[in-house]
């Protein structure tokens, strides 16, 4: 997405939520995402190859010239019923429950099996989670946003999938990297890891450092110096936060992927993340893509999210109860 257009789009979230925070109305923040969506969006037009039109091609053979062929007559074909229940008992109720749900409910069956469409469906969501799982993150947009890679005690995927254990811990070289590499003590360090979605990260990063950055920027914040982490856990950021000590924490990784989306990413904060901080005081901010939160909004909410820990100097739980 273009930087510029992030910019202004991270701003106006900003000062939506930011009014929001200060008048206390709830049409404030509904207005920001209809008219972020009508700024952003626009008309994409997607062009399919239509395989039943007429072709008129020529066919060659060895020592008898081109034959050109009869143009082919198109082949009408009969309407396919849509994949579901045929006659649904409460038509409307079902039209309802499938309208706020993304879950695969009300499609019918084959005798004892799901139709056919169902199952190719469902097995190419599969092999999407299993590819976004398993996959490795473009090195390009690593590059593009300046962010050095090190490495958990992770050796490859099988082991990682296996053992969550060592994808919370940084190798040895990688805490060396980190303590050369990164400024000490800051207010605010971003990480960035691929965990259990390369593809998440490969999809939403970009718009949600970039609107991340200009919101923390526009806030004032001291901000450390980024880096990813290669098949790192979510507790990893206790490691990070051991060596850099910032104020706090905010760890952009890849979510477990399912049959709806493989390509979500999580947003996880936490104050003063040390060994032994305990899972209440971490918090989430999850569904970044397409289909949930958009990636650009979420950025700027991030931002101001860390302003609220700031304030009351405390996350997750704890900050639910400072606030009251």
């Amino acid at each position: 997405m273009n930087p510029e257009l992030v910019e202004q789009i991270t701003k106006m979230v900003v000062e939506k939520l930011q009014t929001k925070a200060s008048v206390g109305g709830e049409q404030a923040v509904e207005e920001a995402p209809s008219k972020m969506s009508d700024e952003v969006s626009g008309k994409v037009e997607v062009k399919f190859w239509n395989h039943r039109t007429d072709h008129i091609g020529a066919k060659c053979e060895q020592n008898l010239g081109c034959i050109e062929l009869e143009p082919e007559k198109e082949i009408p074909l009969e309407p396919k019923s849509p994949v579901g229940l045929e006659n649904p008992f409460n038509k409307e109720e079902l039209d309802l429950l499938i309208s706020k749900t993304p879950a695969r409910i009300g499609v019918g069956r084959a005798g004892l099996r799901p139709k056919t469409d169902t199952w190719l469906k469902f097995r190419f969501d599969h092999a999407a989670a299993v590819d976004a799982v398993y996959g490795d993150v473009d090195p390009k947009i690593l590059e593009n946003l300046s962010l050095f890679k090190v490495n958990t005690k992770v050796s490859d995927k099988e082991v990682y999938v296996r053992r969550p254990d060592f994808g919370r811990k940084l190798s040895d070289e990688a805490k060396q990297l980190i303590t050369q590499k990164c400024k000490k003590s800051p207010t605010v360090q971003i990480i960035v890891s691929d965990g259990l979605s390369s593809k998440a990260v490969e999809e939403n990063l970009e718009d949600v450092y970039l609107s991340l950055n200009q919101s923390l920027q526009s806030l004032g914040l001291d901000v450390g110096t980024p880096f990813f982490i290669e098949k790192g856990r979510v507790a990893a950021m206790d490691d990070v936060g051991d060596l850099l000590e910032p104020k706090v924490l905010v760890y952009l990784i890849g979510e477990r992927p399912g049959l709806v989306s493989a390509e979500s990413l999580s947003a996880y904060l936490c104050y003063e993340p040390r060994h032994g901080t305990i899972e209440a005081d971490r918090m989430v901010i999850s569904n970044i893509h397409k289909g949930g939160i958009p990636s650009v909004e979420a950025g700027a909410y991030i931002g101001t999210l860390v302003q609220k820990i700031l304030k009351y100097e405390a996350s997750g739980v704890s900050l639910v109860n400072k606030e009251g």
